[in-house]
């Protein structure tokens, strides 16, 4: 049985998406195909347009078997700590053999050749980094510079071949990679040629524009412009749950969240989360004080070693207080079960497959989780499992939902909760 594994945020979905499914679909003819999905809130720090549930169905709609949420927790980290726990998701289902990626380079033996070295640190790899990173440099730049210095020094390849990884998905490809070698995992990584616009490009450019380019076009109600960039099914979703006030949500809605959040923390408080080091908690402190508004917080903080994508992160971290603790604990060990968002008829086969060999618990219906790792815990020689840290990456996926809610236009929509409210989506 050959099942493939993608890793998404689909937010929204669109023609690129499902030129990049289709594309890995040919490349492997799987017998099933499994998402592992960010659920309310993305990578860049953001929350995502519509809900998880809405997003899960379209993705079952364009040829997904089952949907998986990616915990919060790993959701929101950076590059590295996303892959780690999208691919180790993928490797506790027991069942999927393949990943496909979308890649700008399509380069795989040069993105494997780039994760082995961050996965072995071969001399003189870790010190060239620390002396790029005493340079003012952000660890992605840090690292692109340590690179190419050391195949200057090792002869292993051009060290100009380097400049390939500046583009998102490379960067993401390579992380998955390296998730996969560190987990020793038998999965198969692969990889699409990405098309079309590059992933933070603003501008619309018809068929295959960016997922940033078509939010800004949804917040500013160019319609023409969205149907041509999303298929007829994400269309359809995405306009009923805007109909019914349940979108579209963006950072901005989040503003005086997070300022007031900030306003009230001092820096011991922020020091104690995931990420504030290097006098950040200082620079957010101090900011939050002078601004009235989220754009004008991000310019205060942001620098050459302070990435925007990094500064959204760390206002969630500081808004759902993530610290450092959990995020190492959880990156250690791993995510704690499987959360099923939704399925198709043929996914509910592979499901059943998936309950006989996956190496954590599968939650289907959250207001059974207790049951669920009570009786995971009953079997010590299948789940090895950390009780607390099951209930405290689930607990976070459920706040995140709820808060999501809360940005909703309308609202009698923005009950909590929703996590016990929803079942898993089912198409046929």
């Amino acid at each position: 049985m050959r099942v493939l594994g993608v890793i998404v945020e689909y937010n929204p979905f669109h023609n690129g998406h499902l030129y990049h499914l289709t594309k890995a679909k040919e490349l492997t003819n799987p017998d099933y195909v499994v998402a592992v999905m960010s659920g309310s809130f993305c990578q860049r720090g953001e929350p995502a347009i519509i809900d998880k549930f809405s997003r899960a169905e379209i993705a079952l709609l364009n040829g997904i078997d089952v949907v998986l949420e990616l915990p919060f927790i790993y959701a929101v980290q950076d590059a590295g700590g996303f892959a780690r726990g999208a691919v180790w998701s993928l490797h506790n289902t027991g069942v999927v053999t393949d990943i496909v990626f979308g890649s700008e380079s399509a380069d795989l033996n040069f993105l494997q050749t780039i994760a082995a070295v961050m996965v072995k640190q071969p001399d003189p790899f870790p010190s060239l980094i620390r002396e790029e990173l005493k340079k003012g440099h952000s660890f992605p730049n840090a690292r692109k510079y340590a690179l190419m210095k050391y195949f200057e020094i090792t002869k292993v390849m051009e060290p100009k071949e380097v400049l390939k990884i500046e583009k998102s998905n490379d960067i993401l490809g390579i992380e998955y990679i390296r998730s996969i070698m560190l987990l020793n995992s038998p999965i198969k990584p692969l990889v699409v040629r990405r098309v079309g616009a590059e992933d933070r490009d603003e501008r619309f450019q018809g068929k295959f524009s960016s997922a940033t380019a078509i939010r800004r076009c949804i917040s500013s109600g160019e319609w023409d412009k969205i149907s041509k960039a999303l298929p007829a099914s994400s269309l359809r979703v995405i306009s009923r749950e805007l109909n019914e006030g349940r979108g579209p949500v963006f950072l901005q809605h989040m503003e005086t969240m997070i300022l007031s959040k900030l306003r009230l923390m001092d820096r011991s408080q922020l020091q104690r989360l995931h990420g504030f080091d290097e006098g950040l908690d200082k620079r957010f402190v101090d900011c939050a004080v002078k601004v009235t508004n989220l754009e004008d917080f991000f310019s205060c903080v942001k620098s050459k070693r302070f990435t925007l994508s990094k500064i959204r992160r760390l206002c969630l971290y500081a808004l759902f207080d993530v610290t450092s603790e959990f995020v190492e604990r959880s990156n250690s060990l791993g995510p704690q079960y499987l959360r099923v968002l939704g399925f198709s008829s043929r996914g509910r086969e592979l499901l059943s497959k998936m309950k006989r060999v996956s190496r954590v618990p599968i939650i289907s219906l959250c207001s059974l989780y207790r049951k669920v790792l009570e009786q995971a815990m009953k079997k010590p020689e299948r789940f090895q499992l950390d009780p607390q840290l099951f209930e405290q990456q689930l607990l976070y996926d459920i706040k995140a939902t709820s808060l999501h809610a809360l940005l909703f236009p309308k609202t009698s929509e923005r009950i909590g909760d929703r996590d016990f409210k929803i079942p898993p989506i089912i198409t046929t």
